[in-house]
């Protein structure tokens, strides 16, 4: 994977705007989540190790390794959407291809294709230990871009 220091930045407008909306949503500060990566149609979000997020076992409970890929994608969409507009999932399907072990999890969210109503995107979740990373998940998500309400 390429170093996360040479791939592009998103504007300082688009990385404001990406945050404040990631600010504002209660699952990810709940679960303890981060943006680590904001670039013109890709996106990364972080979720460090605790037992708050496994499950029986002690793997990264699919519930969150889901709710990070699927905010992953939404927001690699949204990078690409008008000032004035909002991004809402429509639809997502995971594969969760081993179990979720690490320091950390991360999900990264890349457009296939960014369309004037819908958007398709990869999901990518990695299993990150000592600085090796492991996929453990991927999937694809539909995503709708919707008018902000007027105020």
């Amino acid at each position: 994977m390429e170093d996360q220091t040479q791939q592009e930045q998103a504007s300082p407008e688009v990385q404001k705007r990406i945050q404040a909306s990631f600010d504002r949503q209660g699952l990810m500060s709940h679960l303890g989540a981060r943006i680590t990566h904001i670039a013109p149609g890709r996106v990364h979000i972080v979720l460090p190790g605790r037992p708050e997020v496994t499950q029986q076992h002690g793997y990264f409970h699919a519930g969150a390794t889901s709710a990070i890929a699927d905010s992953a994608g939404g927001y690699a969409a949204f990078t690409l959407f008008p000032e004035n507009t909002e991004v809402l999932a429509v639809e997502y399907k995971i594969n969760l291809l081993a179990p979720a072990v690490g320091d950390h999890i991360e999900a990264v969210g890349t457009v296939l294709k960014s369309g004037r109503t819908l958007t398709v995107c990869q999901l990518e979740v990695f299993g990150v230990q000592d600085g090796r990373r492991k996929l453990v998940a991927n999937g694809q998500q539909t995503l709708i871009r919707v008018n902000r309400p007027e105020q």
